[in-house]
């Protein structure tokens, strides 16, 4: 009953935004007149690009300057770029776009529960695939709309003294063995982490853990949720998870050398890049049953009032060259297309961490993250 309502409430959030963006003459107006269909050829963008002026650009990641410095390098474009949290973001281009400002004109974004009733649907954000990348996405799912990047958040122990990975099923982590052991970034204060514990509750990982349940303890799992996926949010809350304000605070606290027992967290891998310099004792633990942690994409977007829409059309296909992608070529950071794949950091493709991770599904997460919500807050 709960999530028809939820379903309800978004559709009605969706039509009230959409009629209002409407009557203000706003961003379905300006963005009828951004073509991101015809293709273009290159030299053809670069020329209406630089007749544009300069580029505007929002981000979730401070790395995007150095994609705007080499782009501005390559064509003369003067590139602003705003680093926005991925609450800021929306709400600034929601209220910019219904305002019809001229503001930014690229948009890299994460929290899909979030983008797509309030960016997507409402028309403020335009999906564009640029030429050099048609063709060339190694999965459906990150075509519509376009991920620019994925980033996994691994479970991550101290592997200082162990012999061996000392996790291989996610139920483990409720045993009393380890009690207060676990550590993650709390996901009222990070929207990726909450929408992974809204995917555990989807039907399919949800049967996926009453699978490994039975595989672990040699039992059906008896249930005092709704089912398997809740079951095990409210085992690992009950078990004492440690909640972290940060996943570099959360790495130096998990791979600290020393410690008397084993410690575990589930943070973003990228923290393994620095581990060595700052004397950490980390290890990813792989096939974890029934997953080993979550990936996440972030979307790439023109905005629908975008002042320069050509010269956003061209950044976002420099960004996905193998010039543009430099910054982001590092472990935990994945491109969906097929010519940039080649990590020599990381063992694992995108594909191969696809098979051990819940990716997330921002319209379930816009479903049902307010349930998720609402259930942790009742078991804390």
């Amino acid at each position: 009953m709960l999530k028809s309502v939820n379903r309800f409430v978004l559709l009605l959030i969706v039509l009230c935004i959409s009629s209002a963006m409407v009557f203000a003459g706003g961003a379905s107006e300006k963005s009828a007149s951004i073509d991101v269909e015809t293709p273009v050829s290159h030299d053809d963008l670069v020329a209406a690009a630089k007749a544009e002026g300069n580029l505007t650009v929002y981000t979730h990641s401070s790395r995007t300057t150095k994609i705007a410095d080499s782009f501005t390098a390559k064509y003369g474009i003067k590139v602003d770029v705003t680093q926005l949290s991925d609450s800021e973001m929306i709400e600034k281009v929601s209220k910019e776009a219904l305002a019809d400002l001229d503001a930014a004109d690229v948009v890299f974004c994460q929290d899909g529960s979030r983008v797509y009733p309030e960016l997507i649907m409402t028309g403020y954000v335009l999906g564009y695939t640029p030429e050099n990348v048609q063709g060339h996405i190694i999965d459906a799912q990150y075509e519509d709309p376009l991920v620019w990047e994925v980033i996994n958040k691994v479970f991550i122990y101290n592997d200082e003294n162990a012999t061996e990975q000392p996790i291989t099923n996610v139920w483990q982590l409720t045993d009393p063995e380890w009690k207060g052991a676990l550590q993650f970034k709390d996901p009222f204060s990070e929207a990726v982490n909450m929408n992974f514990f809204t995917m555990v509750t989807r039907e399919d990982w949800a049967q996926k853990l009453a699978d490994a349940y039975y595989d672990y303890y040699g039992k059906e799992i008896t249930l005092t949720t709704p089912n398997a996926g809740y079951e095990w949010i409210k085992m690992i809350y009950a078990n004492g998870a440690v909640l972290g304000k940060s996943d570099t605070t959360i790495a130096e606290n998990v791979g600290a050398k020393g410690q008397s027992r084993t410690l575990a967290g589930l943070f973003t891998l990228n923290k393994l890049r620095t581990a060595d310099a700052k004397n950490l004792a980390l290890a990813p633990a792989y096939n974890v049953v029934p997953f080993s942690g979550f990936m996440y994409p972030a979307y790439v977007f023109i905005t629908s009032n975008a002042k320069s829409p050509n010269a956003a059309k061209l950044f976002i296909e420099y960004a996905m060259t193998e010039e543009g992608w430099v910054p982001f070529n590092t472990m935990g950071d994945y491109s969906p297309v097929d010519y940039l794949q080649d990590n020599s950091e990381d063992p694992l493709t995108l594909a191969d961490w696809g098979t051990q991770l819940i990716y997330e599904d921002y319209q379930w997460c816009a479903e049902a993250r307010a349930d998720v919500e609402e259930f942790i807050t009742s078991i804390v």
